[in-house]
């Protein structure tokens, strides 16, 4: 029977105050709320919040230590700048449209975007508390869940001017969520990187840099070996820095005024076209983008004015306005680093010389690959494709929502599990890609590998990014596969493949793992899924007379209930690099040809049934 539709009258009209609207529409403001288990998640978007307004009264020339502390799930923050107007703290914290970010002469070039963040933080916080020092007087406001519980002020000469802000986030927001360090680290790392001379202390733990991006990219490098100096620039907008090694692709870490884009923009756009103008002007040559940016790692930070990000998280710069000079300014400065450093400009040149040699030897292979495709079918052999795709054009008009993000591709182990995915699937953003068996190990193997092996192919293909990152065809490339060796095996090879050829994807972040539950627990009132021993064991103790269930393998699970892991609730597991330094060597671990060395770590490492009870 159809549900009776509401009554639409002026009692459906609402009105929310501010703090409300957060609470209800939390991902318009925070983005994806999470467990804590992906840098984007909520949690870590708060922290982001409060820093950047620590980090805004650095720029600005106050303060140059920022003290951060996680206890439990309270994380608080003093930094020693300026300190909020003690008149205006309450407001500062509560009041959308209130803050000091709108005056362009007291903050220049804000982190923050126009005082939300820290509104949000207020909101979706059962405890929150702000206390500004100023001269030395300071006010102090509590509150939960955005409304105000006290407010106190008075004089302390003992402290310095500056800003303390502990916050713990809801638990009715949040759920069940625990807090990765690393990830709070990596961010704070980032900060120091971008902040020369500021220092942030985290739990004891400092974070300081004396040379910037510099510092940033050999953190990244390691000890892997690069073919020349990088070419570095600083200046009053715009710092960047980059170099060749001996990967594929390219890596850039793209910052607008201390935020990191992750999803790059129109400045990292600019950024690139500029090497690419200042190599050729240099070099008096006309070489494709693809030749001279393939195996290159950069990184570039600016400062703008009233930056346009694509959402209120500040992953993607959309300012057009940025390009022409940003493109102009590192044009000019590449030319002048080359001429400056004859013989590394020489090592560059012979780099994108080698790189456009390979790609015209690449080009017959590339040819006969397309052939041998054309011949097999026109359409891409296991590919179950979707209605959107992530390098469509924006949708226009306002009635059509845009789930170009939402796009996904999973690629799964067999026939089995693709079939019963494709009838369970949102046919418009999930796409199944079904592979024959156990794909090529491709460590080690040169980028021909790429054509000659017709799975790889073909999953390139499907990805659409032969040519190209900008062609990438879906939002979330995700590995599905079944939680056995095998599967394990199959998970290993494509990460492989993906960190070889296209490791950009990994860094990007567009890279997952499927979770799906292991066990099924239940009785004829109640059914759990359970994604460890852990929770099976809990479920039977929560039901009674259950039976179990134990999935040995995607293909096991049917149709209606893959809607459940692979809709709304799906769970995925982001794969991760902390450093690109890493990579080759993991790599070489685990997928190289030391197998002495895999065995005998396998055998110390191994945790029997005996040890476990």
């Amino acid at each position: 029977m159809a549900k009776k539709q509401a009554e639409y009258n002026e009692s459906a009209v609402q009105t929310l105050d501010a703090l409300q609207h957060i609470r209800k529409r939390t991902g318009m403001y925070i983005g994806r709320i999470g467990s804590g288990s992906n840098p984007m998640d909520g949690i870590y978007v708060m922290i982001k919040e409060v820093i950047d307004n620590s980090i805004d009264e650095f720029i600005m020339g106050n303060g140059k230590r920022i003290d951060v502390t996680l206890n439990e799930n309270t994380v608080s923050v003093r930094d020693f700048g300026r300190g909020i107007p003690l008149g205006k703290v309450v407001e500062c914290v509560s009041e959308i449209n209130t803050g000091a970010k709108y005056n362009d002469d007291v903050f220049q070039f804000s982190v923050g975007l126009n005082g939300v963040g820290t509104k949000a933080v207020n909101a979706l916080s059962s405890r929150f508390e702000v206390i500004s020092y100023r001269d030395g007087k300071f006010k102090r406001a509590v509150f939960s869940q955005g409304e105000k519980r006290e407010e106190t002020s008075g004089t302390n000469a003992k402290e310095k001017n500056g800003t303390f802000i502990s916050f713990t986030p809801d638990p009715e927001i949040f759920n069940s969520y625990t807090w990765r360090e690393d990830f709070i680290e990596h961010r704070l790392r980032y900060y120091a990187y971008l902040n020369r001379g500021l220092t942030i202390v985290y739990n004891g733990k400092k974070f300081y840099s004396q040379n910037g991006l510099i510092d940033l990219l050999n953190k990244e490098i390691g000890d892997e070996r690069t073919l020349y100096d990088s070419v570095s620039f600083s200046g009053s907008r715009i710092e960047f820095t980059f170099t060749h090694t001996h990967a594929y692709g390219e890596n850039y870490f793209s910052f607008v005024n201390g935020q990191h884009t992750s999803d790059g923009g129109t400045h990292e756009s600019a950024f690139r076209e500029g090497i690419l103008k200042g190599v050729n002007e240099f070099a008096r040559k006309n070489f494709s983008g693809g030749d001279v940016r393939d195996g290159i790692i950069g990184a570039i930070a600016v400062k703008v004015q009233d930056p346009v990000f694509e959402s209120q998280t500040k992953n993607k710069l959309g300012s057009t306005d940025v390009r022409s000079w940003i493109l102009k300014e590192v044009k000019e400065q590449v030319v002048i680093w080359l001429h400056k450093n004859p013989k590394d400009a020489e090592k560059l040149i012979e780099k994108v010389a080698q790189n456009e040699k390979l790609r015209k030897e690449l080009s017959s292979i590339k040819k006969q690959a397309k052939e041998r495709a054309r011949k097999v079918a026109i359409r891409i052999p296991k590919l179950t494709d979707c209605k959107i795709h992530f390098n469509d054009e924006k949708p226009k008009g306002k009635k059509v929502a845009d789930r170009r993000d939402e796009t996904l591709i999973f690629l799964t182990e067999g026939d089995s599990a693709g079939g019963a995915m494709v009838q369970s699937r949102d046919v418009y953003t999930q796409a199944i890609f079904s592979l024959k068996g156990k794909p090529l190990n491709c460590f080690d193997l040169k980028r021909d590998a790429l054509y000659k092996n017709e799975e790889l192919y073909n999953i390139m293909r499907a990805l659409g990014i032969e040519n190209d990152m900008e062609g990438l065809r879906y939002n979330k490339i995700v590995i599905a596969t079944d939680a056995d060796v095998d599967g394990m095996h199959i998970r290993n090879l494509l990460i492989t493949f993906f960190l070889r050829y296209f490791e950009e994807l990994v860094v990007k972040g567009h890279v997952y793992i499927l979770e799906t539950p292991l066990f099924r627990v239940r009785n004829k009132q109640e059914t759990i899924y359970c994604y460890s021993e852990t929770e099976r064991d809990k479920a039977l103790k929560k039901l009674k007379n259950p039976e179990v269930t134990r999935f040995k393998g995607l293909g096991e699970i049917s149709p209606k209930e893959f809607n459940l892991f692979i809709g709304d609730k799906i769970k995925l597991v982001p794969v991760t690099v902390e450093s690109l330094s890493e990579i080759s060597h993991t790599l070489e671990f685990f997928m190289g040809k030391n197998t002495p060395q895999r065995r005998e770590f396998i055998e110390n490492n191994l945790i029997s049934d005996i040890a476990i009870g």
